[in-house]
């Protein structure tokens, strides 16, 4: 597995189009929960994994949030790199997807990735909302900045 972010970033992905689909991808990073990373696009990267219980439990509020606010009967939101054998992630905030390519400007990066590879830092021009940011900092019990 190539070890540079960034370059996997912009590597191919299939889209998660079914639900049923996305609780099948859920089960497989579950199925092996040790050396996740999850980050936040325009935070500083994670500087270690997550351990099972907060992978757990970004799994668990990332997928009810997803349910909640994609109000449509089709997935589409989150991008797998391998999706019988995940190791990277794009989850996109549902009410601000773009478009993932770039053809007409620069594609709207995911809000969020879930990772085997340690992230680096990833910038959006896109200004992050506050309700973004509590829920993020809700998740994992970090102080409001």
């Amino acid at each position: 597995m190539e070890n540079n972010f960034a370059a996997r970033m912009n590597g191919r992905f299939y889209g998660v189009l079914q639900w049923a689909d996305l609780d099948k991808l859920w089960d497989r990073v579950r199925a092996e929960p040790e050396g996740w990373y999850t980050a936040l696009t325009g935070d500083a990267p994670p500087t270690a994994p997550l351990s099972v219980a907060e992978l757990g439990k970004f799994i668990t509020e990332i997928d009810a949030l997803l349910h909640k606010e994609h109000h449509y009967d089709y997935c589409g939101v989150v991008y797998v790199d391998e999706p019988s054998k995940p190791t990277l992630l794009k989850i996109f905030d549902p009410y601000n997807m773009g478009s993932g390519c770039r053809v007409g400007g620069e594609p709207i990066p995911p809000l969020w990735v879930l990772s085997r590879i340690q992230p680096t830092l990833m910038e959006s021009n896109i200004p992050l909302s506050n309700s973004r940011r509590r829920w993020w900092q809700n998740l994992f019990g970090l102080a409001a900045s």
